[in-house]
This record gives C-alpha cells, structure tokens and sequence, in this order.
C-alpha cells in the first residue's frame, strides 16, 4: 500500500508476476478493512499516507487478534530509526528509493511458509 500510484503499479505487476496475489490499498484505514475481508500473508505500506499512515496501520493490526500475526513491511525515504520510534512491530523496513529485486526477495522469504 502505498499513495504514490507510480510505486504501487511497479510493486502490484513485479509480485504478481512473482505468483502473488496483490491486494491495493490508498491508506491505512482502506488497509484494515481489506485485511478485515480477506486476511493477507504480508503487508506492505509506505510510513507516510493520507487518512491513516504506516504506524498507526501497524499499532491498529497489532490490536486486532485477527490481524497481530501479519508481517507488516514499511517503506519510506526516512531512516529505520525515525521509523522504529514512530511504529514498533513491523517485520522489516525498506528505504526508498529501493531495490526492486531486493524487495522480491524480502516478499518471498516473508511469505513462506
């Protein structure tokens, strides 16, 4: 999930091709309701969003039983450390600009089983 439509398109036809199945959300609360309806392996969201961004997604999964035991993945051109004040839990953080290839690997290892 990101609110740059340029970096969601790479990222939905890059792991679809990759044999994931890509749900796309604009921000944090359009996130939970799509989780609510069909639970994901992983998400992945930038920090920074409109209506509610990357950390408060993180702090609202992690207060639901259905959704605490997904891998979230944070994305922004802050650092890690601006980042782990803000939203504790996340499984993993990428910094932006990233590596595409990079991003792959970090879905496909998160998502086996």
């Amino acid at each position: 999930m990101d609110d740059e439509f340029g970096i969601v398109k790479l990222l939905e036809e890059v792991l679809t091709d990759e044999g994931h199945r890509v749900l796309i959300a604009t921000n944090g609360r359009q996130a939970l309701e799509r989780a609510a309806e069909k639970k994901p392996a992983l998400v992945v969201t930038d920090f920074m969003m409109p209506v509610m961004d990357g950390a408060a997604l993180v702090k609202a999964m992690a207060a639901d039983a259905l959704l605490a035991d997904i891998p979230v993945v944070i994305m922004s051109s802050m650092s890690e450390a601006t980042v782990a004040e803000r939203s504790p839990g996340y499984a993993a953080f990428v910094r932006k600009p990233f590596n595409i290839f990079a991003v792959v690997d970090l879905v496909a290892k998160l998502t086996r089983p």
